[in-house]
């Protein structure tokens, strides 16, 4: 990929965010038989790193398989504008997939898989080994690219399973567990290839996913699925910090993190002692941050440093789909928690 075409996919994946969602959902459901994966889903989906999260049986696959517009749905949703019903294969040329499960082809080395992909994509033969060979290389595989694919490793192959995916400049890239079964090494090296893709190949990723630590380290923003429905979507960073209450607080001090704390709790407010220089505190109700300086000072304790307290990703997560464990209506997802 040439640097001009860094440049537009850029700029194409820049005009895509600020000017309409990437997907949009409009009452989506799907069932099988008596089994409702999908629950009447509504959703504007935004950002440059997605993480789509939910437990097993969340209906995360069935989504993106209604997405891609491989099988029916009731309900409308849009990706990049086309639609999933009439228009699948608009979709699916300008968007890649990295599936979960191997899906490679015996006897084909890594260059034939990727040059077969490029093809089915609308690539003429000659330009889709060109692509091959530059996804190959961009994905660390040049040196084994001629050999046959189930010859390779866990993390090779996952490789194979991404080169295949964005060899056609995909506008959209869909990752299903793509640090699945990965030594530590290998899950690390995979994170920082999708860390960069956005800015090096101008394209926006959606990544399911049920690893929060890789949420947390390359996501902006992330839908939270669960029994079928979506029960938050916004960026990584107000979920986070949508604690359910206010006044939290992570505080630093010189020294004395458990003095501090038990002089919040005879103040009425509630305070965990995190390490002898750190703790979280929760206010007294009515007070400000102003009142914990004063607190810290009349305790003779030296504070270094006052933040709003946020959670994990994981925290929040589990916060999410544990607020509401019953089959009530679906909440309005604006980038609030039900």
């Amino acid at each position: 990929m040439t640097a001009d075409a860094v440049t537009a996919a850029g700029s194409r994946a820049e005009r895509g965010l600020q000017d309409a969602p990437l997907i949009r959902l409009d009452g989506v459901a799907k069932s099988f038989g008596n089994v409702h994966a999908l629950r009447g889903v509504s959703a504007d989906i935004r950002g440059g790193i997605i993480g789509l999260l939910g437990p097993n049986g969340a209906g995360k696959s069935t989504l993106i398989k209604c997405l891609l517009g491989l099988i029916p749905f009731k309900g409308e949703a849009t990706v990049l504008g086309e639609s999933c019903k009439t228009n699948g294969a608009a979709i699916r040329a300008r968007v890649g997939y990295m599936p979960e499960t191997e899906a490679m082809l015996t006897g084909m080395s890594a260059v034939e898989l990727c040059t077969y992909a490029a093809q089915l994509s609308g690539l003429p033969r000659i330009e889709a080994i060109g692509r091959a060979h530059a996804a190959l290389y961009y994905a660390g595989l040049e040196e084994k690219r001629y050999q046959p694919v189930e010859t390779y490793s866990t993390g090779q192959k996952q490789r194979v399973k991404l080169a295949q995916a964005l060899v056609h400049d995909p506008e959209i890239l869909f990752l299903d567990e793509p640090t699945n079964g990965l030594d530590p090494r290998s899950r690390d090296e995979m994170v920082e290839l999708i860390m960069e893709m956005p800015a090096r190949r101008g394209c926006a990723i959606v990544l399911s996913t049920h690893l929060l630590p890789d949420v947390e380290r390359l996501c902006d923003h992330a839908v939270i699925m669960h029994k079928g429905r979506v029960r938050f979507v916004g960026t990584v960073a107000d979920l986070r910090r949508n604690r359910g209450r206010d006044g939290s607080f992570t505080i630093e001090v010189k020294a004395g993190s458990a003095q501090l704390a038990a002089a919040v709790v005879r103040a009425g407010g509630h305070a965990e002692v995190k390490s002898p220089l750190m703790l979280d505190a929760t206010l007294p109700e009515g007070v400000t941050p102003q009142w914990l300086f004063a607190l810290a000072r009349d305790t003779g304790i030296q504070v270094r440093g006052v933040e709003v307290a946020r959670d994990s990703v994981e925290a929040a997560f589990l916060r999410v789909v544990g607020a509401d464990d019953d089959d009530a209506a679906e909440p309005a997802p604006t980038g609030r928690i039900a």
